[in-house]
């Protein structure tokens, strides 16, 4: 992980982006990739912030709440886990009973937005965003359930699956193009920790002012660092892991490999024997006077292999 000159995107999420005055970068994230102009209110506490660097395997989480009163939740996952997509479904289940209290009605819950930015390969795909919501379709008609006339009204949507969570996943590790669009010059800054001097996308200007690592405080440099080298750590974890199972397999692959070829082998040995037994049977009989038509009938032999013992 090579030294950047701007502090990467968790651990101001961590930090810097939680101040007011530095929401505007959020909210350029936020807008090139929900395709419309997002601002944030205010931060809301979340579990699972950590302010030392001794959790090297943390995710950084931030909750935060819209000009619509929507509730974007961003969680930054530097660990590769199995069930991620349960983590996800947790957390914006958190998020919806949290912020309703007993008695009040269901018309109050909150839109909640899932955006999961993940620095290893979740799920299969060819993808490097993925965008993921709730769609009631018919099993007959094949239709998509609407809202009525008065709940359109009232919930400004015309989809009822609007009104569910939505997930968004952003492989950061699986980009690996030229920026071309907003997003992507978001999802290069996200992988580099790097900004171009001609980027364009919303925020990455104001990121550039304030997201500079020169600007930290020596102890808050320090600080970084220490998160740096935890990062580094857990990333040579992974890669160790990864490497020593690749070089498991090929060893395991060898040996199997070995034991087939041996296997086959043997029965092409054996099917070359009884071959070549039942063409000297051939020739015996052929030589004896059988007839041609006979000895196919005798050995199973075709007519060609007949004909080239002649």
């Amino acid at each position: 992980m090579a030294r950047s000159n701007f502090i990467m995107f968790d651990w101001a999420a961590k930090r810097l982006l939680r101040q007011k005055s530095n929401f505007v970068v959020l909210e350029g994230f936020l807008s090139a990739l929900l395709g419309e102009a997002i601002r944030i209110e205010r931060i809301l506490e979340s579990e699972g912030n950590k302010e030392d660097s001794e959790d090297k395997f943390n995710r950084v989480d931030m909750l935060a709440e819209n000009s619509k009163g929507e509730m974007v939740i961003i969680e930054i996952q530097n660990n590769r886990e199995l069930d991620y997509f349960h983590r996800m479904l947790y957390g914006t289940s958190k998020v919806i009973t949290e912020y309703i209290s007993e008695g009040d009605s269901f018309a109050i819950i909150k839109k909640v937005y899932s955006i999961n930015i993940v620095y290893f390969d979740l799920g299969q795909g060819n993808d490097y965003v993925y965008h993921g919501l709730t769609e009631f379709r018919g099993i007959h008609t094949n239709d998509v359930l609407q809202l009525s006339a008065n709940q359109q009204k009232q919930f400004v949507h015309k989809e009822v699956g609007r009104l569910f969570p939505e997930y968004y996943v952003i492989r950061v590790d699986e980009f690996d193009k030229k920026a071309v669009t907003p997003l992507d010059e978001w999802i290069s800054f996200l992988k580099t920790g790097d900004i171009p001097e001609d980027a364009k996308a919303g925020g990455l200007a104001e990121a550039r002012e304030r997201l500079r690592r020169d600007s930290l405080s020596r102890e808050e440099q320090r600080i970084y660092d220490a998160h740096l080298e935890a990062l580094r750590y857990q990333r040579s974890v992974i890669q160790t892991g990864l490497f020593e199972g690749h070089e498991k397999g090929i060893d395991e692959g060898i040996e199997i490999g070995i034991k087939k070829g041996r296997m086959e082998g043997r029965e092409e040995g054996l099917k070359e024997g009884i071959e070549r037994g039942l063409k000297s049977v051939a020739e015996r009989a052929l030589k004896d006077g059988m007839s041609p038509e006979a000895v196919m009938k005798l050995t199973g032999l075709t007519r060609e292999e007949i004909s080239s013992l002649i």
